[in-house]
């Protein structure tokens, strides 16, 4: 995400009111703060990306289909974004000025129906709003498993759920023996077939009920092509053997033709550095990295 640079001229309007409600989480009585899904551009320019640890879940996300495409949506959730970007601590205040009306006591808030804690200061605002308002009840998925490792799981407020969700590139350091866990799906029976608990009934069955969570794909013709059946954590297994596949082919193409450098030609030096250390310097360095390639 690019490093934000607060305007008074920007073109994205702050939101007058932070939270809302969808006609799913209206039925339980939940209220929801959401980001624009994954990688976009705000209208002035600035990249963001708010799923930093996205992985397929990027090409199956719903939030990037059907309504979050209209633009009045697409403008509302980027105006919050803009504005958690440009004034953090302002964002606070504001986030605990609405939560302060009555229809707020004792509510249950989901934070996100798209994007995910991208920076340590954000989450770190969220925890502080918990402790300010322990009235309430925030709950959360995150894909951001490191993060909440090093900051969330220690101390938690005692009115903070989450469960993390399969389906981003850290995945692997999930233990579903002891973590909460959600996957997503192809339908009812497949979840049932597995042995895991429906959230369909009410969303907060994800922090409320058995903590390994089934989540049935949305009946979007196309993502349910792509899945064939399989499960979000079984695709992203796949995913990842393939990116390591590729890493261990271009790691052992610059080792070759580094040996090959230095046993057929002696390496010309230049500046201090043999052409071959410098040609594998950049064979490591394009390597991808963690979330990448």
């Amino acid at each position: 995400m690019t490093n934000p640079t607060p305007t008074t001229d920007s073109p994205v309007t702050r939101p007058k009111r932070l939270l809302t409600q969808n006609r799913e989480l209206r039925a339980i009585g939940v209220w929801n703060w959401t980001l624009p899904a994954w990688a976009g551009r705000l209208p002035d320019g600035r990249t963001y990306n708010t799923c930093p640890s996205a992985g397929i879940c990027a090409r199956l996300c719903y939030a990037r289909q059907g309504t979050y495409l209209w633009p009045v949506v697409r403008n509302k959730h980027q105006a919050n974004l803009a504005f958690v970007l440009d004034d953090l601590p302002g964002w606070e205040a504001a986030m605990l000025a609405e939560l302060s009306a009555k229809r707020f006591n004792g509510a249950w808030i989901r934070i996100h129906d798209s994007g995910d804690f991208f920076s340590d200061d954000y989450l770190r605002a969220w925890l502080r709003i918990c402790r300010a308002r322990p009235d309430l009840h925030l709950y959360c998925y995150t894909k951001e498993v490191d993060r909440f490792r090093r900051i969330v799981e220690a101390d938690p407020p005692p009115n903070f759920l989450w469960v993390y969700s399969y389906g981003g590139t850290q995945d692997r350091d999930l233990n579903p023996g002891v973590d909460r866990v959600a996957d997503v799906f192809a339908d009812e029976q497949a979840i049932a077939d597995a042995g895991w608990s429906s959230q369909e009934a009410s969303d907060l069955l994800a922090v409320l009920g058995p903590h390994l969570v089934g989540i049935p794909a949305n009946r979007i013709r196309a993502f349910l092509k792509a899945m064939q059946g399989r499960r979000f954590s079984d695709l992203q297994a796949d995913a990842d053997a393939a990116r390591a596949a590729r890493r261990r082919r271009t790691c052992g193409t610059g080792r070759a033709h580094v040996s090959g450098t230095i046993a057929h030609a002696p390496a010309r030096v230049s500046g201090g550095r043999s052409s071959g250390a410098v040609r594998a310097a950049t064979v490591h360095s394009e390597e991808p990295g963690p979330g990448q390639g």
